[in-house]
């Protein structure tokens, strides 16, 4: 019987064995990188929801903190028209000076506007304007606004808004009201419904204006009350020296300048 020789198998792979071996690890680090890169997605997706949540919620603190410090003799006129296919309003709020640098420069803006402000996009910026003087007229006249007058400022707020409407409650009727010209007293609330970008969520926020008193019909209160009700002189009684003694010749020393002693100066039994 013949035997065949024993032939030695080297060690190693086979070119078939590395193939697959690549195409393994090609798919495992396919697979790394896009569970990476979905993560990373999701985290900025995050971060920028928390931004502008914040971003929001600034705003509306901004809005809000506004309405509550506003002075006595503020004076509000809000003005809303139809574009069609958003409602476009200018709030101004007159009367609430306001000291802050702009550009290096110190200023001090005596009215503000805040404006919806339509985009080629569709939607809507949310623009506060500074103006040095007063834009609204006198109460006395026609409420409107000063053509001629210009901010000196502008900040974009916000951005990418879907719509950005307001509503005020009118005190006297218990009104909701979608303008507001009535310039010599505000409203007893503000209820502002807006929503940004395309899939953002409805956002609702009443803000309470607290009855403050004008410092000017104060101020002519006290004139009027002080002419009412005038300063009234000294009077000397007499008997009475100007510093409040007695005069000479007796006296009672508890009821000054009143003489008890009888003529003749016998003292009473």
């Amino acid at each position: 019987m013949k035997r065949h020789p024993v032939r030695s198998r080297r060690a190693g792979f086979t070119l078939l064995e590395l193939v697959i071996a690549m195409g393994l690890l090609t798919i495992i680090v396919g697979m790394v990188f896009g569970i990476a890169r979905t993560s990373l997605a999701l985290g900025k997706t995050i971060v920028e929801t928390q931004n502008e949540e914040m971003e929001h919620q600034a705003f509306m603190d901004l809005v809000g903190r506004t309405f509550g410090t506003l002075p006595g003799n503020a004076r509000l006129d809000l003005q809303v028209q139809d574009s069609g296919t958003h409602y476009l309003s200018d709030l101004t709020l007159q009367n609430v000076p306001l000291g802050f640098t702009w550009g290096g420069v110190e200023r001090v803006a005596k009215a503000v506007r805040l404006s919806t402000v339509k985009r080629r996009s569709g939607y809507l910026d949310i623009v506060l304007s500074y103006y040095e003087n007063e834009i609204l007229e006198d109460p006395e006249d026609a409420v409107g606004r000063a053509p001629t007058e210009e901010p000196f400022a502008e900040i974009v707020l916000l951005e990418d808004v879907a719509y950005f409407e307001w509503r005020v409650l009118d005190g006297n009727s218990l009104e909701w009201l979608y303008d507001w010209e009535f310039p010599s007293r505000l409203p007893l609330q503000l209820e502002l419904v807006m929503a940004v970008g395309a899939k953002g969520e409805e956002m609702r926020q009443v803000f309470w204006l607290p009855p403050k008193q004008n410092p000017l019909i104060q101020m002519r209160q006290m004139m009027q009350d002080g002419e009412a009700n005038p300063p009234q002189p000294a009077v000397n009684i007499p008997g009475q020296t100007p510093g409040g003694g007695n005069r000479p010749g007796g006296g009672s020393p508890g009821i000054p300048g009143i003489n008890i002693n009888p003529p003749g100066g016998a003292a009473p039994r």
